[in-house]
């Protein structure tokens, strides 16, 4: 038991520590700092001045020389929410005014002590903001104005487009001469239409028709969507949004603009200003361009530009192109396959084809169509009407050829 007692005795424990004296070690490891700031706002910001990765000293410095290397756009935008309040600046400057030590601060509040002091502080951060984000602007408006432009003056100046338009509304007018007066035009929106108007057979729909007599008589227009240009990129593009952020700008470029008149010697202020000004003012002409030939071209489809944005004008464009390429393509493969199939009848003729033969279409002959579309081609004195309620006649009692007199028109009973 002897040898018990000595290898798991218990060692003595001195006299217990006095409690002052405890209260002295502890007050002496962690001094307790004056905090200013209210305690969110500072926890906060001591967060974003961990992001920013530099010292208090070195962000104020770079601020106040306008250094856009030492501060990114991010951290700037952070760092702008931390502006002192003037309730904070009155409490930050009674502390100094009072003699106190700095040193006494916590950190947040001595970067705030600094940061405050900086002259026209919250100009200063928007300016640096707005130098940062300027080029990525531009480079992101410049296009979308372009696309505006080139697709307006596009659509506006295309003869083939026209003609097609023209085809189109001669086609209508000429199926609906025997139930009401000839339309002298129609909305955009009725070209969607053709793809909904089906033949008696159901095999083809208007465009589809409407294409093969362009191939047949008018192949010089088939290539007509290669006049228009930048159609789809137009349509995806908000005029009022460009010209409310090309506004923003040039609110941003006066307020530099102030600031380097308040700093002349200031390199990095002259600079930008000097170069980005030409930049701006070529951005202000192209938009101004841009409402003006769009404005144009949308009056000159009966449209009204305060209501008509690119987004509804451009798309009936779009889709007219992509149906229409889509039809050349379906009557090309239906011409393959009739051809495939005469070849079969060829090498074995049989007496329902020959019977077949004998009887005339009761549809009107593609020949005698094209001709009186030519004719109906000719602009003639024309009654208000919409093509759209053609289209919808047509749906319910499709054309078909008489003797070539016009029908009596039916009476009501």
């Amino acid at each position: 038991m002897e040898a018990f007692e000595e290898q798991f005795k218990t060692k003595a424990q001195g006299p217990p520590a006095a409690l002052s004296t405890l209260k002295v070690k502890v007050a002496q490891k962690a001094p307790s700092k004056v905090n200013l700031i209210e305690g969110n706002k500072a926890k906060n910001l001591a967060i974003t001045l961990r992001k920013g990765g530099r010292s208090p000293a070195d962000i104020c410095t770079a601020i106040e020389t306008y250094d856009q290397q030492a501060l990114g756009l991010d951290f700037l935008e952070l760092l702008e929410r931390f502006v002192p309040s003037d309730y904070e600046l009155k409490l930050l400057q009674n502390y100094e005014k009072e003699g106190r030590p700095l040193d006494d601060l916590a950190e947040e509040d001595r970067f705030m002590m600094r940061f405050g002091k900086i002259p026209r502080l919250a100009q200063r951060i928007s300016t640096l903001t707005f130098m940062g984000n300027f080029p990525e602007s531009v480079k992101r408006l410049q296009p979308q104005l372009n696309s505006i432009i080139t697709a307006s003056m596009s659509i506006k100046s295309s003869a083939k487009l026209k003609k097609m338009l023209e085809i189109i509304l001669a086609f209508g007018n000429y199926m609906n001469s025997s139930k009401r007066g000839a339309a002298y035009g129609f909305r955009l929106q009725s070209l969607d239409l053709l793809l909904d108007t089906k033949s008696t057979d159901r095999s083809q729909t208007l465009l589809h028709f409407i294409s093969s007599i362009v191939q047949e008589k008018y192949p010089e227009l088939n290539n007509f969507h290669t006049e228009l240009r930048f159609v789809d990129k137009a349509g995806l593009v908000s005029l009022d949004s460009i010209l409310q952020d090309i506004r923003s700008l040039e609110r941003g470029m006066e307020v530099t603009k102030k600031e380097f008149l308040v700093q002349e010697d200031n390199t990095v202020l002259k600079d930008f200003v000097k170069t980005n000004s030409e930049l701006l003012d070529s951005l202000l002409k192209d938009s101004k361009t841009a409402q003006e030939t769009y404005g144009s071209v949308v009056e000159y489809f009966g449209e009204n530009p305060k209501t008509t944005q690119p987004s509804m004008f451009f798309p009936p464009f779009v889709r007219f192109m992509k149906a229409y390429k889509q039809a050349e393509k379906d009557n090309e493969q239906r011409k393959r396959l009739e051809a495939q199939s005469s070849e079969k009848q060829a090498e074995s003729p049989s007496p329902k084809k020959k019977e077949a033969t004998g009887h005339k279409s009761p549809m009107m002959p593609k020949m005698d169509l094209i001709a009186e579309l030519k004719k109906r081609q000719v602009k003639p004195q024309v009654k208000d009407g919409a093509l759209e309620d053609i289209i919808t006649d047509l749906r319910n009692s499709p054309f078909r050829a008489t003797d070539g007199r016009r029908p009596a028109q039916r009476q009501d009973t």
